[in-house]
C-alpha cells in the first residue's frame, strides 16, 4: 500500500457556526483526538493545513464571492445587505450563519483537499485524508447547506491539470449538488451520488433523471434512496454501480465524500448505515488502487461522526483499531458504551428490493451509454511542479495533541 497523509489544523475545532446550529466543527478535533489516542497518526504522513489563498479559492468561486467572504464578520454584516442575500449568507435562522473567522475557516478545509491532490499528483502519497473538508453543496457565487467554498471543485480541478479523469462519489446522506453542478456539461469529470431523495428533502436535486447534460450527458450518476437503508441494502446498490463506474470510465484519481449524516443517529438524515457498513463503501473504492482523495462531509451527531471517521482512517491505513476505545481528552463523549461500533436502529427500511432493483437497473443502464472511456490530450506533470513540503507544514509531535 501507497503512502497515506492527513490533513488537520488543531484550531479548526475552535470554529463555531452558533449555539443551535446543527454544524460543529468540534467533531474535527474529537475526531483527531481520537486518532491520537488510538496511535493512528504514527502510520500517517501528517500534515498542518495552511490557510489556502483568496487567489486560489477562485480558480472556482467568483472573484466577488470571495471578496465577500473575506470582508464579512459579525461587527460589519449591516454593511453587507444586498450581498448577504445575493450570496445566501447571514440570514436569520439561515444555514449559512456569519461568525467569527469565517473566512479563515474557508480557507482552512479548502486548503487541505487542495494539496491533498497535489500530493497525489505528485506521488507522494497514495491516499490523502481531509476530514475538515467534504463540504459539497457550495456554488460558484453562492453558499448553500452550511457549505462556503466547494474545497471538493478545488480538489478535482487541480486533478485534471494534468490527469484525464476524475470519478466524485459521496455517500453523504444529502445530494452533492455543489460538485456535480461545477462539472456537468464535461465528459472528464464523473459524478456519482448515493443520497436521500423526495419528501422535500434538502437540497431537492440527484433524481435519477439527471445525468449531466452536452458533453457531459450520463456523467452525472444519482442513486436516490429513501428512509431507513440498512448496510446490506445500501451495498448491494453502492457495489454493481461503482463496479460499473470504474470499469466505464477508467478514473485517474477518485474523490470520495464521506458525509456520516447518513448513518443512523444522526440528527438530520433518515437512513441506518453503521460505522461498518459506511467504512465498507470506503473499503471498496479504496480496492481499485486508484489515487484517492478522502473528504468529510455532513454528520450532526458528532459522537458518531468521530466514531466513523477515525473507523475509516484504519481502514484506508489497513490496519484493525479496538472497538474499545481508549482514554482520550473527549473519553467523556462516548459514555456509557465507549465504543466505536454501535448497532443500527430498528428503523422500517422504506427501499424494498423492488425498489432498489428498479433504481439499480435505471442506473446502470444510463452508464452502458457510455462506451468507452474519453480521451483528453494530456501534458506531462514538470519535474518540482508542485514543491508540497513547502507549501504545509509537517506536524511535529508536539502539536497534534490538544482541544481545538
Amino acid at each position: 500500500m501507497g503512502k497515506v497523509c492527513y490533513f488537520m489544523d488543531s484550531d479548526i475545532g475552535g470554529y463555531y457556526y452558533g449555539q443551535h446550529h446543527p454544524m460543529k466543527p468540534h467533531r474535527l478535533a474529537m475526531t483527531h483526538n481520537l486518532m491520537l489516542a488510538y496511535g493512528l497518526h504514527e502510520h500517517l504522513d501528517v500534515y498542518r493545513a495552511r490557510l489556502a489563498t483568496a487567489e486560489e479559492l477562485t480558480h472556482f468561486h467568483s472573484t466577488e464571492y470571495i471578496d465577500f467572504l473575506r470582508r464579512i464578520n459579525p461587527d460589519n454584516a449591516q454593511d453587507f445587505a444586498k450581498q448577504l442575500q445575493r450570496f445566501n449568507v447571514g440570514r436569520t435562522g439561515g444555514d449559512n450563519p456569519i461568525f467569527d473567522g469565517l473566512f479563515d475557516y474557508c480557507c482552512l478545509y479548502a486548503s487541505g483537499s487542495i494539496d491533498g491532490a497535489k500530493k497525489l499528483l505528485t506521488g507522494k502519497a497514495q491516499i490523502a485524508i481531509n476530514w475538515a473538508g467534504g463540504l459539497h453543496h457550495a456554488k460558484k457565487s453562492e453558499a448553500s447547506g452550511f457549505c462556503y467554498v466547494n474545497d471538493i471543485v478545488l480538489a478535482i480541478l487541480e486533478f485534471l491539470k494534468y490527469w484525464p479523469r476524475v470519478v466524485y462519489i459521496d455517500i453523504d446522506v444529502h445530494h452533492g449538488d455543489g460538485v456535480e453542478e461545477a462539472f456537468y456539461v464535461t465528459d472528464r469529470v464523473m459524478t456519482v451520488s448515493f443520497h436521500k431523495y423526495g419528501d422535500n428533502f434538502f437540497p431537492g436535486t440527484g433524481d435519477i433523471w439527471d445525468k449531466g447534460s452536452g458533453a457531459g450527458e450520463y456523467y452525472a450518476v444519482n442513486v436516490p434512496l429513501k428512509d431507513g437503508i440498512d448496510d446490506e441494502s445500501y451495498f448491494q446498490i453502492f457495489k454493481p454501480v461503482v463496479e460499473k463506474v470504474f470499469e466505464t470510465f477508467q478514473p485517474s484519481a477518485v474523490v470520495l465524500q464521506c458525509g456520516t449524516d447518513s448513518l443512523a443517529r444522526d440528527r438530520l438524515g433518515g437512513f441506518n448505515l453503521t460505522v461498518k457498513g459506511h467504512a465498507r463503501c470506503v473499503e471498496f473504492v479504496k480496492s481499485f488502487g486508484v489515487p484517492m482523495l478522502v473528504v468529510g462531509g455532513g454528520g450532526y451527531n458528532i459522537r458518531s461522526v468521530a466514531r466513523c471517521w477515525l473507523h475509516e482512517t484504519s481502514v484506508l491505513l489497513d490496519r484493525q483499531v479496538d472497538d474499545r476505545i481508549p482514554y482520550n481528552d473527549y473519553w467523556e463523549y462516548f459514555a456509557p458504551e465507549y465504543r466505536i461500533h454501535q448497532p443500527p436502529l430498528d428503523l422500517p427500511n422504506k427501499n424494498d428490493p423492488e425498489y432498489l432493483d428498479k433504481v439499480r437497473s435505471k442506473v446502470l443502464e444510463n452508464i452502458r451509454h457510455l462506451t468507452c472511456a474519453p480521451s483528453v490530450q494530456m501534458q506531462e506533470i514538470p519535474p518540482m511542479m508542485y514543491d508540497v513540503d513547502e507549501e504545509e507544514e509537517a506536524m511535529d509531535p508536539d502539536t497534534r495533541g490538544g482541544k481545538g
